[in-house]
């Protein structure tokens, strides 16, 4: 992937589907678009890389899309719809280096669903494949029987 200046190599992470890596434009317009509103910016990790979300996610009620976990595991935050993992330059976002592309692909790959209950909130890894049917046995009819 040739790229220039203007354009940034990052993780496109939308709710239900493993990561993708995708060029946008290094500019306040086109991270907007890419999130779907005003943009947030968090910097959970010991990495050069920043997470940019969609500030106002959660208010607008965007399907849940990933848990942040602490280094023990521990839930403490959610991102709700499509987020970015994005590079940290000098001043600015930066493309991801391929090693860090991988770490945070893996880190993100699973998709995760939300059951709230009560007042916790559940998550639980979204299987690649769908279980497959059972075939279905008809029930015996009354004279079988």
């Amino acid at each position: 992937m040739e790229q220039n200046e203007n354009t940034l190599s990052v993780l496109k992470i939308a709710p239900g589907q493993h990561p993708q890596q995708v060029e946008i434009d290094n500019d306040l317009k086109a991270l907007q678009q890419a999130v779907g509103g005003s943009i947030g910016a968090s910097y959970p990790f010991a990495d050069p890389v920043a997470i940019v979300y969609n500030d106002d996610g959660k208010l607008m009620g965007l399907p849940l899309n990933r848990a942040l976990r602490d280094e023990n595991g521990q839930m403490y935050d959610t991102v709700a719809g499509d987020f970015l993992v994005v590079g940290l330059g000098e001043e600015d976002f930066a493309s991801l280096t391929p090693e860090i592309t991988q770490k945070y692909e893996q880190l993100f790959h699973q998709p995760e669903a939300f059951l709230k209950l009560g007042n916790r909130l559940l998550v639980l890894p979204v299987p690649d494949e769908p279980p497959a049917e059972k075939p279905r046995t008809k029930p015996p009819a009354e004279h079988d029987r």
